[in-house]
């Protein structure tokens, strides 16, 4: 199948694109297209591959589902484009950062710029429907997804994996601790930042870690 994504991406992917689940899954998108509203808009679903090259992966952090309010998705987790209100939990990575790292909460939420720096801001599930959240759950994403992970596990050691909140914590049983840094908070969300997100220190843990291993630090 020919899929439209980064090219480093399409090499290390291309059996996936071949395997029935995904045939599927593309066939579903294409009608919830058709015939509701989904975001991101279509251009943008492979938008985390694109800014972020598999050459280039320093850090994962893993979402669950794009935003499915208008204007907010565009293929990056947690990341909003220019101009558009921080969602809550967007706001409170932000508050962390602050008092981690002492940088001031920037006004834009686009995070393209922490993409551009080899941070993979990849979502579970790569689409919504519009105001339904978990609505193209169990539709082949969570596969597919899964086997960007492995491929990062099988060829690249010293990766940062962000793992915030239960979901994200368990697509990540997979990674080894041992030839990485894998780091576990709960979610930034306001149901559950009080219980260990705020105060993780995260974003200071990743740059140690990555200049440790002579890496440069994210800029973030």
């Amino acid at each position: 199948m020919e899929v439209k994504i980064e090219s480093s991406w399409k090499v290390q992917l291309a059996d996936e694109f071949e395997k029935d689940y995904f045939h599927k899954l593309i066939a579903f998108v294409k009608e919830e297209y058709r015939t509701a509203t989904v975001y991101p808009p279509g251009p943008d679903i492979f938008n985390a591959f694109k800014y972020c090259p598999f050459d280039n992966v320093k850090v994962v952090i893993l979402g669950q589902d794009p935003y499915h309010e208008l204007g907010q998705a565009h293929g990056l987790c947690f990341s909003v484009r220019d101009g558009v209100p921080f969602p809550p939990s967007l706001d409170n990575i932000f508050k962390e950062l602050r008092d981690d790292l002492r940088i001031e909460i920037p006004t834009s939420g686009d995070l393209s710029r922490w993409a551009r720096q080899g941070v993979l801001l990849l979502n579970a599930t790569l689409t919504v429907r519009a105001g339904q959240a978990g609505s193209h759950q169990n539709k082949g994403w969570e596969t597919f997804t899964d086997a960007v992970i492995r491929r990062l596990v099988e060829n690249k050691k010293h990766i940062v994996y962000l793992l915030w909140g239960a979901y994200a914590q368990k697509k990540g049983d997979i990674i080894p601790d041992r030839q990485n840094l894998v780091l576990r908070s709960p979610h930034p969300s306001p149901l559950s930042v009080y219980r260990g997100f705020f105060g993780n220190k995260h974003f200071s843990q990743t740059n140690d870690y990555l200049i440790a291993c002579r890496k440069k630090g994210i800029e973030w």
